[in-house]
């Protein structure tokens, strides 16, 4: 399911450098933990300057972003939209023992896509690039499509489209766990020449007759190869590798896997997969043949929102098949004015801001925009200051309006920015009138993207009180000592975290006793399960975090006892946990312990006991 955080969760990816420079992510309390391959790469500023970030440390070869109470939510979307699992213990990478997360239907089929179509995306948008410019130097009349020159070079371009089944069958067999050879083998069978030249008799098999894509065959096909190669996973590995003696299995185990598969997906998976994929399509096309003008607002408007959530692969298929079928689209014309609109804004706040990161960011999110790579300017420029961003899906969704209104096509796959241009020349009839449309559009995009920035971008000064969730309604209170000992300045710890107030304000304490007690009526809201951390929500509205020691997280645990769980209801001075003072220090941890206010900005003013030393029920905080 898609998570409010999702959004955040991309960011936060994007600008500690991508998830290739995660070498691992965890969590804590209130912070996500990430060790970076390299920790240059990442945007520091961008994250703290971000709604929903707090602020970063770098600390002990650890990136921590700091997020609130809620990070278990945001660790949860990092892990999610990211496909970071790998990478994390605590989303069950290590541990064999815990249950998977059950997708949804949609959900399971939307990460399948992506993982599929990710590897060779590049790839495949170049040869559509070359064959668009082969379509306009055609339709200019600048190369003849009869010419050795014309048929060499198309031949490069649409390899990628003609072999498609193929090359999904690969990265489809990689997701799927099968070996890579069996995926391709697939792949190149239902495209085999005897099936597509017309020439043989392909009516039925062992009797059984066989129904073949409206098409006529399977080449350029996407849907069919990858329900085959995951059944051949499910098949091979459930079924096949069990069943077949080990003394055969190197050539028993493919051979029954691809005879299977093969006749099961000319019986079943390929006509059904290709009834879905067309029922899909007509699904669009029905839309767009009662309102192109509707059909063009909600894909240009949402395209980019689909992007953030992974969801625009849904629609890809559809497009690929489009283009199969009926040798045009109106999916990838929807979606055209998303990049210009992004770099009209990119262009518009470099030149309003006076924030020297921004100014420095701008031009490399602009040219990359104009190349139809977006990230940097989604997430790194307007999707962290939110109206920008929101302003891009208004003027995409007007321009994809505009464009399906006046009848622009699409006949072939192509690159996205300006080199997505050549797909809307049609190759057949050498009209360049789509071409001129998309040019004029577009950049009317990139003027009113910019434009409205220039309007509407606030320079917004640094906000030093980050409110986490402050609750609506407090009240004044008095919270009492969870911990036994000496009461230090919350402003003197060595966690910058939390001496910089950026958390909330509150104080500290050096225990003399391995006990916490609950400061306070209320309910657990928060218990990590290494123990060391507990955040409890009083009955008055004040959220209140009670950390035990420093960097205490790296214990694992290892040293804590608690008492309670999160969702307990608790009375002032129920014992929460108990922990080993000794062991805490033998390993080289502080046992300091910051009692924190997070929604301190809901206060007029928080006043911590001036006592040197406290024990477990005098007044510590009180709360105005």
């Amino acid at each position: 399911m898609a998570s409010k955080y999702d959004g955040l969760a991309r960011i936060i990816i994007q600008n500690v450098g991508g998830k290739d420079n995660i070498t691992s992510i965890t969590h804590c309390i209130t912070r996500l933990r990430f060790k970076l391959k390299d920790e240059s790469k990442a945007n520091t500023d961008i994250l703290k300057d971000t709604d929903g970030i707090v602020t970063v440390i770098q600390s002990g070869g650890q990136y921590m972003v700091v997020i609130g109470n809620h990070v278990p939510q945001v660790f949860d979307a990092v892990i999610s939209v990211g496909h970071l699992e790998s990478k994390s213990a605590l989303a069950g990478g290590g541990d064999e023992g815990a249950e998977k997360e059950k997708q949804s239907p949609f959900n399971a089929f939307i990460s399948i896509i992506t993982s599929v179509f990710t590897p060779f995306l590049g790839v495949l948008c170049a040869c559509g690039i070359l064959k668009g410019l082969l379509a306009l130097l055609t339709a200019t009349n600048l190369m003849s499509d009869a010419g050795s020159t014309y048929t060499y070079l198309y031949s490069l371009a649409d390899a990628a489209f003609y072999f498609l089944p193929a090359i999904l069958g690969v990265s489809a067999a990689k997701k799927f766990k099968i070996p890579e050879m069996e995926g391709l083998l697939l792949g190149l069978a239902i495209i085999y020449p005897y099936l597509t030249d017309g020439a043989h008799e392909m009516s039925s098999l062992f009797g059984i007759p066989v129904s073949m894509p409206p098409s006529g065959n399977y080449t350029s096909s996407v849907i069919p190869i990858i329900a085959a190669v995951a059944f051949a996973g499910w098949f091979e590995n459930k079924i096949v590798k069990k069943i077949v003696p080990d003394t055969i299995k190197l050539f028993g185990v493919p051979l029954i896997t691809l005879f299977v598969t093969y006749c099961l997906t000319l019986f079943v998976i390929g006509p059904v997969s290709t009834f879905l994929a067309n029922v899909l399509a007509l699904f669009f096309n029905t839309i767009n043949a009662i309102s192109p003008i509707i059909m063009g607002a909600v894909v240009g408007f949402f395209w980019q929102i689909l992007v953030m959530f992974g969801l625009h692969w849904s629609l890809v298929p559809i497009a690929l098949s489009n283009l199969s079928t009926a040798g045009q689209d109106i999916i990838l014309v929807a979606m055209l004015g998303t990049t210009f609109a992004q770099t009209g804004a990119c262009i518009g706040i470099y030149l309003k801001t006076r924030d020297k990161k921004l100014k420095a960011l701008a031009p490399a999110a602009v040219v990359s925009g104009m190349a139809g790579v977006t990230e940097p300017a989604i997430y790194g420029i307007t999707l962290p200051k939110k109206a920008p961003f929101f302003r891009t899906c208004a003027i995409a969704g007007v321009a994809g309006a505009v464009l399906c209104s006046l009848g622009v096509k699409a006949y072939q796959m192509a690159g996205m920015g300006i080199f997505a241009y050549p797909a809307y020349v049609n190759s057949q009839t050498k009209d360049t009138s789509g071409m001129i449309i998309a040019i004029v559009i577009t950049l009317l995009c990139l003027v009113v993207g910019c434009i409205l920035e220039l309007l509407f971008y606030k320079n917004e000064s640094k906000d030093s009180s980050k409110s986490l969730e402050a609750s609506a309604t407090t009240n004044g209170e008095v919270l009492v000592a969870p911990v036994k000992g000496e009461v230090k300045p919350l402003t003197e710890i060595a966690d910058k975290v939390f001496s910089s107030e950026a958390m909330g304000k509150g104080v500290a304490i050096i225990p003399e006793e391995g006990k916490v007690y609950a400061p306070a009526d209320g309910t657990i809201s928060a218990f990590f399960n290494t123990g060391h951390a507990i955040g409890l929500t009083t009955v008055n509205g004040a959220q209140v975090i009670i950390h035990v020691g420093m960097d205490t997280v790296q214990l694992e645990g290892k040293g804590f006892e608690p008492k309670v769980k999160q969702g307990d209801v608790v009375k002032k001075g129920d014992l929460l946990l108990e922990f080993d003072m000794d062991f805490i220090k033998e390993a080289g941890y502080s046992v300091e312990t910051p009692i924190v206010i997070t929604n301190s900005d809901a206060y007029a003013d928080i006043i911590p006991t001036d006592a040197k030393t406290v024990v477990n029920g005098n007044d510590l905080i009180t709360l105005l």
